[in-house]
């Protein structure tokens, strides 16, 4: 299989692209393919509900990361309350899983497939089963999921999101920046062979936006009423109420 091949249609798309025996038409078609889907967002779900933050604070300090600080399950706030290493092992984790739940949408589906596995993997971050549907805000994991999707639009999103933060000091009007320019990115860089693909990719995409900045609408509202705290980078820890993982 090519490299072509792989990256759009996935392994099974593959086989049932290729494989003359086996045609499925109309709407057996795409039954297989939402059944497809909808596995491979099942399996990308339960990876986000892996929290790193809530593990790593568990077993080292015997506490709840979510009891501390801001009490969101994340980089930001592991910085604050236990310092520069448990925070890069949670960020480390987090978008470790993210990137490997999309590769295994893209193996599986293709792109769309990895599409689909972001965005279930950021629910499952955000809402995880595990630990009464409280987890983080989804930066981190979105961030591993975009790399392995398109290492471009990734790269295009951090340099926005750092020019964001310096700037305006706000590591989360920087994420939020970062959400809204994703499906515009995917939309004009990211080239489909068949024409639905760019409504499932864009469809994906927004709903990660979407998803993003619901997530970050405490932030926005501090914003907005000038009392969100600052990041600082002359300080070791973060002097922020910004948690953005």
């Amino acid at each position: 299989m090519t490299f072509f091949k792989m990256r759009y249609f996935g392994l099974l798309g593959d086989f049932f692209f290729r494989t003359d025996s086996i045609r499925l038409s109309g709407a057996k078609f795409y039954g297989f393919c939402a059944l497809a889907v909808l596995g491979v967002a099942i399996i990308a779900y339960f990876l986000g509900c892996i929290n790193f933050g809530i593990i790593l604070s568990r077993k080292k300090y015997n506490e709840d990361i979510r009891t501390k600080g801001s009490g969101n399950a994340g980089a930001t706030n592991m910085l604050r309350t236990y310092g520069k290493g448990m925070a890069a092992l949670t960020f480390l984790g987090d978008f470790l899983k993210g990137a490997v739940a999309a590769i295994v949408g893209i193996l599986t589906l293709g792109l769309a497939g990895g599409f689909a596995a972001a965005f279930a993997a950021m629910v499952g971050h955000a809402f995880p089963c595990f630990y009464g549907f409280k987890g983080g805000k989804g930066v981190a994991v979105s961030a591993g999921a975009i790399l392995a999707i398109d290492w471009r639009v990734f790269v295009i999103l951090i340099v926005v999101f750092v020019l964001m933060v310096c700037f305006t000091k706000f590591v989360s009007l920087g994420s939020v920046t970062a959400f809204f320019l994703f499906p515009l990115l995917v939309y004009h860089m990211t080239v489909q062979p068949i024409a639905i693909f760019t409504s499932l990719y864009t469809l994906f995409s927004l709903m990660m936006m979407g998803l993003g900045i619901y997530l970050h609408r405490s932030n926005l509202k501090r914003i907005s009423q000038g009392c969100e705290s600052k990041v600082s980078f002359k300080s070791k820890k973060s002097e922020a109420e910004d948690d953005d993982e």
